[in-house]
């Protein structure tokens, strides 16, 4: 494959990856290009499967003998040829990392810049040595806290779970952490020996003793005198405070009952040493503009900015290092606040991140690393964020682009595709119905394309969701709550209606629906609490949509019932992937092996010897209705739906997939390529299907994230249907659309972070809209006027 230095195009021959349809394409370089269509129409394996991976494919190339070796095993993009393709960086929607040493100032790099800072600019106290970068460091040896390891957090027992009720004496229980039956009576007899009294109330006794009994290393041994009815002659017995006895269960017990049991009494706090730093005393003794590093990690990236700026107006040849360092601080946390990140700060641990959150820091990394000439390859950069965040995050697009780079972004936000240069557009439907390209070209073009789904949310066509209007039938309180930037809110939830919880990135929405649903876990005001986030429904490829709904249970007992399965002895558990009687051994049911790379991420690579089937082959010769239950596996929901109409239990499952809009999905799609919104939509799919009567609460976190308007309009008909039968809906939403449609509207903000967490606005969305001082207002105005328009 030849790359034409001259060529203005990118241009796609015969691309064939999942399921596209042999698609030949020419692309703009130097643009920013939109890929759209419908969830499932084949954007992302043209974007990432096809262009993004073959561009990786070169780079493995061009590297080492030992990378071309290892592509073998990754494996190449179906594609006939592409020519004019530059080098291309990947800007994918992934989760944080799954590290409590992650941060955002590792993600951001911000944090090295900022230890050279304390290590060459830092004010130290008199007499103390200089420190290298990596003391401010609590990911290595010279940082980290000796007593937590530079985690911040020790895990420790804490006397009020110990000693729930204090009013109980020890011989009736009051150290709860301590063993029952013998061994209890055993530590009383020995405490008694010692010369406390074990039927004083807990609190009455003196705190010199308290402590000791709960936290002592000490094992003194006391002799047990005889007592009648319990023990007829004497021994030595050995003292453990309630302490030991926990963490010597958590150490040494091969019981799980009794490690979760021991569980009960430990408590994550901040470590008493280092204050939640993680770091050495030495380096929290320096200090820079009279902060030390732990006060600047735990900052803003606002207040952090206004901290550092008189520094970069400092004369430089008095103070040179702090100056030049500061200054390249500041313009990378200028453009983190372009991006609306600017409540976020370097400390934040990554796993607390949004998907956008996370793609955004990237951006804004990317924005700083001075690459011209490459194809930036994004994920819906506009996922998880408020119209007013967004306008600034295309103004960092722009900038990427006029630094001589190519943007080819996957994207369902119309206003950001009405910003492209040239829109690719998938469809027209999603799996087997979708893989054609209907249009390539400039925006305006797509009008024109009666077939294109998306032309007709662009351009007005498509048909609106409406309902009737509905009146709250009672109010759920919540009271003075307090917690991350909410401080002391108070705010009523309509019963019985639809209510969206808005507000600008980092308002507190998120935290505001764990407040409500905390307190309804344990009220009585619902029959139930459904609580749908966008957490994976797994984080291995073992783990699928059709274990977590549990439509495979169906399907396996289908295989079993079967002429063939019955004359091997086959059961069903025969026909699952993850027993061992029925899998392939080589990938032990997986359908893939996973490939380490030495110097870039380890990946996965479909198993040499099933080809991605999961079975072994005596397993596969089984049929049902000439198809193995490996092929079962590779069906559409759509088309499962069909082969598998007259099994209830499969079928039922099925149809309330298809109704949030998950038709395309396959059945044995692993986990680890399902989005956010694909795993939150599944969770619902799941609830759904079991049609419980009553009145249930529906908590759901940002629901049409990554969603095409035609599959959000699927999925909002489906969670009005929920309102009218009863039930209460409330959901965190940036989403103009699903706004627009709610019965109720929450607002918050005015800001994110320290500038957040106040309610704004309550009302009608027409009500909301109308409201002076709230940053969503004059968006739900002009969408509302456009929808009273059409």
């Amino acid at each position: 494959m030849t790359s034409d230095a001259h060529d203005p195009y990118v241009r796609v021959r015969g691309a064939s990856e999942h399921n596209l349809r042999h698609v030949d394409v020419d692309i703009p370089r130097d643009a920013m290009v939109a890929f759209t269509g419908v969830s499932g129409s084949g954007k992302s394996s043209l974007a990432f499967g096809t262009l993004y991976a073959e561009a990786q494919r070169r780079y493995f190339e061009s590297v080492a003998p030992y990378a071309r070796r290892l592509l073998q095993q990754v494996g190449a993009p179906h594609v006939q040829e592409i020519t004019g393709l530059p080098p291309a960086v990947a800007l994918q929607q992934r989760r944080g990392a799954p590290s409590s040493r992650s941060t955002v100032g590792t993600i951001t790099t911000l944090s090295n810049l900022l230890r050279i800072l304390y290590s060459r600019a830092g004010t130290y106290p008199a007499g103390a040595a200089h420190l290298a970068a990596e003391a401010f460091s609590p990911n290595t040896v010279a940082g980290a806290c000796p007593r937590c390891h530079g985690l911040g957090v020790t895990h420790d027992v804490a006397e009020d779970l110990l000693v729930p009720d204090t009013s109980l004496s020890i011989r009736d229980g009051a150290i709860a952490a301590w063993p029952g039956a013998w061994q209890g009576a055993n530590l009383r007899s020995i405490v008694t020996g010692l010369g406390i009294d074990v039927d004083t109330p807990w609190r009455k006794l003196r705190k010199k003793d308290r402590d000791w009994l709960l936290f002592t290393e000490e094992q003194p041994s006391v002799l047990i005198k005889p007592e009648r009815d319990r023990i007829d002659h004497g021994y030595y017995g050995k003292f453990w405070s309630a302490r030991s006895h926990v963490m010597h269960v958590l150490s040494d017990s091969k019981s799980e009952r009794m490690r979760e049991r021991a569980l009960r009494f430990v408590r994550d706090s901040p470590c008493p040493d280092c204050h939640g730093s993680g770091l050495r005393p030495e380096a929290l003794a320096v200090t820079f503009a009279g902060h030390s590093i732990a006060e600047v990690n735990a900052m803003a990236f606002t207040e952090l900015a206004e901290l550092l700026r008189p520094v970069t107006e400092l004369p430089e040849d008095e103070h040179e290092v702090a100056v030049r360092i500061s200054t390249d601080l500041v313009a990378r946390i200028d453009v983190l606040l372009d991006l609306g990140l600017g409540y976020l700060g370097l400390g934040r641990v990554s796993t607390t991140l949004s998907p956008g959150e996370a793609q955004r820091l990237r951006i804004a990394t990317q924005l700083r690393s001075g690459l011209f000439g490459v194809v930036y390859v994004l994920d819906e950069p506009s996922a998880g964020l408020h119209p007013a965040d967004a306008a600034p995050l295309l103004d960092v697009l722009d900038r990427l682009k006029a630094s001589g780079n190519s943007l080819f972004v996957v994207e369902h936000d119309l206003d950001v595709v009405r910003r492209a240069d040239w829109v690719v557009d998938l469809g027209p439907g999603a799996g087997e119905g979708g893989g054609r390209v209907l249009y390539s070209g400039p925006v305006a073009g797509l009008e024109e394309v009666a077939e294109s789904v998306t032309g007709n949310y662009l351009f007005g066509r498509a048909e609106p969701v409406v309902h009737e209007p509905r009146e709250p039938q009672g109010w759920l309180q919540l009271r003075d709550v307090t917690r991350h930037n909410l401080d002391d809110v108070s705010v009523d939830f309509p019963l019985c209606v639809m209510t969206a919880v808005t507000g600008v990135s980092g308002s507190g929405k998120s935290t505001l629906l764990t407040l409500l649903s905390e307190q309804e876990a344990s009220d009585t005001a619902f029959d139930r609490l459904v609580l749908v986030d966008q957490r994976p429904i797994g984080r291995t490829p073992r783990s699928n949509l059709a274990t977590y709904t549990g439509l495979f249970d169906a399907v396996r007992k289908l295989y079993a019932e079967t002429d063939e399965a019955r004359r091997r002895g086959y059961g069903a558990g025969r026909f699952s992937f993850n027993v061992a009687e029925g899998r392939c051994e080589t990938c032990q049911g997986e359908g893939f092996v996973s490939v380490e790379l030495l110097f870039l991420p380890g990946t996965y690579a479909p198993c040499p010897t099933c080809h991605g089937a999961r079975y072994n082959a005596e397993t596969l010769e089984v049929a049902y209705r000439g198809k193995n239950v490996a092929e079962v596996l590779g069906l559409s929901v759509d088309d499962a739906a069909e082969f598998l109409a007259d099994v209830p239990a499969a079928s039922r499952s099925l149809e309330t997939l298809r109704d949030v809009g998950l038709g395309y999905l396959r059945l044995g799609q692993p986990a680890t390529e399902l989005s956010g919104g694909e795993a939150q939509r599944i969770k619902l799919a799941t609830e759904l299907q079991r049609a419980r009567r009553g009145h249930a609460l529906y908590l759901l976190d940002e629901p049409t994230s990554g969603l095409h308007p035609a599959d959000t309009a699927l999925l909002l008909r489906q969670l009005h249907r929920l309102v009218d039968a009863g039930n209460t809906v409330v959901l965190v939403e940036h989403d103009l659309d699903s706004i627009a449609t709610a019965d109720w509207v929450i607002d918050l903000g005015p800001g994110g972070g320290g500038s957040g967490g106040q309610v704004v606005a309550t009302g009608t969305p027409a009500e909301v809209s109308r409201h002076p001082d709230s940053a969503t207002a004059p968006y739900l105005a002009a969408r509302l006027g456009a929808k009273m328009a059409t």
